[in-house]
């Protein structure tokens, strides 16, 4: 992955983090974050 390629998905999931939490407020940031951290979970339990 090149320099470029990262900033720009980085810029990405910022944008669409600050878009959520001004429009549906932080309460899915808390859900999507513990969901995400169950995924990582289940992942490291599989390697």
């Amino acid at each position: 992955m090149t320099t470029k390629i990262s900033i720009v998905l980085g810029l990405i999931i910022i944008a669409s983090l600050v878009a959520d939490i001004a429009l549906f407020g932080t309460v899915h940031v808390v859900f999507l974050g513990k969901r995400f951290y169950e995924l990582i979970d289940w992942v490291a339990f599989w390697r």
